[in-house]
């Protein structure tokens, strides 16, 4: 493949990847897997190292930028930031005007993503099983985690990004998410929505921080206990359905800062059970057709790469 396909490639995982780290509940890592570049994502990350910069300090900006992969991560990067400035309205526009689709698209996405990563494990133990469990568990657990009020200062909205950018690069457990937790999402969506490039950059840096020390862990895990490490990462993607399923009837409801009524904690529906409870229509055809189109989105992705490898 040559450079300029195969750099264009991976600016659209990152736009797809930004598209969905927009949406509490989807995580990027998840998309990353997907997409077959989770690896190298950690490889290019561990490889910002104090050795390379000091490339930089030397006046070698082209033997940095090749130390660090930069071409794959400013790629990717680009296709991230994109999505997020571009998509973020669309994004919020379909979660309040079509909800039950799109979770449903995301549901058939990362259900059917799990299974096909489980693949990847080619020697089953009780091990694997136990990582799957818990993994499914933790995820499930943390998904029912209520939002929370916390603090509008810059230190805690530093803190949020070194929190959410390693939930950002686990499979299945969403940034946007640990964002609602830390009650920081509707601020950083706005910071982006209104330019507020001070805020930006303190959450940006918190990310680094962030991103620099956990990917290191995720790679060494990987590396040393591979099988049970992807049951894990799978785990985390099958526990995360529980965010994601379409049906919800919200429970509390909380006053977002510009002074509008916002869901605050909901529960989860049989489809059977949300026309009599939240008075609208189940929308099972929509959601059946949404969710077929996300099972079939990632075996596309998965024929295309391999054609792509081929090539």
């Amino acid at each position: 493949m040559n450079s300029i396909k195969k750099y264009a490639l991976t600016y659209f995982k990152g736009m797809a990847m930004g598209a969905a780290d927009i949406v509490p509940g989807v995580s990027g890592g998840s998309i990353a897997l997907i997409a077959g570049i989770y690896q190298e994502l950690l490889d290019s990350i561990n490889s910002i190292s104090v050795a390379n910069f000091k490339l930089l300090l030397q006046g070698e900006p082209k033997r940095f930028f090749k130390a660090v992969n930069g071409s794959f991560l400013l790629s990717l990067f680009l296709g991230i930031l994109t999505s997020i400035f571009v998509l973020s309205k669309l994004i919020t526009y379909l979660m309040e005007e079509h909800p039950i689709p799109l979770w449903s698209f995301f549901t058939g996405l990362i259900l059917v993503s799990a299974f096909m990563i489980l693949k990847e494990i080619k020697r089953w133990h009780l091990g694997v099983v136990l990582a799957i469990l818990i993994g499914t568990v933790f995820a499930w657990w943390v998904t029912n985690l209520p939002p929370t009020t916390t603090p509008d200062a810059l230190w805690f909205t530093f803190l949020s990004g070194s929190i959410a950018i390693c939930a950002m690069i686990l499979p299945g457990i969403s940034g946007s998410f640990i964002l609602l937790i830390l009650g920081q999402y509707e601020g950083i969506l706005q910071a982006v929505t209104e330019r507020n490039f001070l805020k930006l950059f303190v959450f940006a840096a918190g990310c680094i921080v962030g991103i620099l020390s956990f990917s290191r862990l995720v790679s060494w895990l990987l590396r040393k206990y591979y099988s049970i490490t992807i049951g894990l990462l799978s785990g985390f993607m099958l526990g995360s359905v529980n965010e994601l399923w379409p049906w919800k009837i919200v429970t509390s409801w909380r006053t977002s800062s510009s002074g509008e009524q916002k869901p605050f904690l909901t529960d989860n529906l049989l489809p059977a059970d949300y026309l009599a409870q939240v008075g609208e229509q189940p929308q099972i055809l929509a959601a059946v057709l949404a969710f077929a189109f996300g099972i079939i989105l990632v075996l596309f992705i998965e024929w295309l790469a391999s054609k792509l490898m081929e090539s």
